[in-house]
C-alpha cells in the first residue's frame, strides 16, 4: 500500500493546481478529482465498510465520490493539490496504525464492487483499493502526457 501511495504522491509532485483542474477533451474529470477520489474510496473500504471512525471532511467527499465530476463543482471551495498530497500520506498511516492486525477480520457487511467482486475481509477491502488505485495512478499519468503535449502544441 505505501509503495503504490508513494508512487502516486511521486507522479504528482510537481503539478501545479491550475494544470491539476485541466479536464482533457473526451473526459469528465482531471488529475485533482483523481487524487480526492483515491483518498474518498480509501476512507470509505478502511474505515466506512469497516466501521472504523474516518477523519474525512464531508466537502472532501461530496467533491470525490464516485458520481461527482469537476464539472459540478461550480464555486465550491476546493482543496488544494499539496493539501490532497498531505491527507493521502496520512491516510496511509492511519490505515496501517488501525488495521494492521487486523487484516484477515471478517467485515459485519461485505461490500460488492460495482463489477460483482463481493469483499468480505479487511484485507480483501485494502487489496481492491490497491487495483482501484493503480487505475487512477495511470488515469493521472495520461493526463500529464496530454497536459505535455498541450503545453508543447501551444509554444509552437
Amino acid at each position: 500500500m505505501r509503495f503504490v501511495r508513494e508512487n502516486t504522491i511521486s507522479c504528482v509532485s510537481e503539478i501545479n493546481d491550475e494544470s491539476s483542474l485541466f479536464i482533457p477533451e473526451g473526459f469528465n474529470n482531471n488529475i485533482k478529482w483523481n487524487l480526492g477520489h483515491i483518498y474518498v474510496v480509501q476512507e470509505k473500504f478502511a474505515f466506512n465498510i469497516i466501521i472504523e471512525r474516518t477523519t474525512m471532511q464531508k466537502n472532501i467527499f461530496d467533491l470525490f465520490s464516485t458520481g461527482t465530476k469537476p464539472t459540478d463543482w461550480g464555486e465550491k471551495v476546493l482543496p488544494t493539490i499539496s493539501e490532497l498530497i498531505h491527507l493521502l500520506e496520512k491516510q496511509v498511516d492511519r490505515i496501517e496504525q488501525t488495521l494492521e492486525f487486523r487484516l484477515k477480520e471478517v467485515v459485519e457487511k461485505p461490500f460488492t464492487t460495482s463489477t460483482g467482486l463481493t469483499l468480505s475481509t479487511v484485507e480483501e477491502l485494502l487489496s481492491f483499493c490497491l487495483y482501484h488505485e493503480g487505475m487512477h495512478f495511470a488515469t493521472i499519468k495520461s493526463f500529464k502526457r496530454i497536459i505535455r503535449n498541450e503545453r508543447m502544441n501551444n509554444v509552437h
